[in-house]
């Protein structure tokens, strides 16, 4: 596998606390800045698909009344709760 170094400063209780994770889990420092920039990328990578997916629905005009939505949110406390809206 190819790989590239980057270098990047971190505040000091950031890389104590990487440092005691990977004793912890008996990895090194780089498994675990691999793992969370990986985490990281596929959560940007998801919220990146959800806004496109909501932007098409807005686009195709699916979209809820604001009032509607926050009149059932707000039923949602009370005896009779407001049907989902439409």
């Amino acid at each position: 596998m190819n790989t590239k170094v980057f270098t990047a400063h971190v505040p000091i209780q950031l890389a104590e606390k990487i440092d005691q994770i990977a004793a912890r889990m008996d990895r090194s420092r780089g498994w675990i800045v691999k793992q969370a920039l990986g985490a990281w990328i596929s959560q940007e990578e998801e919220r990146r698909r959800l806004t496109l997916e909501a932007l098409a629905d807005v686009d195709a005009g699916y979209v809820l009344d604001q009032q509607a939505v926050q009149a059932w949110a707000n039923s949602l406390t009370t005896e009779a709760p407001l049907p989902v809206p439409q």
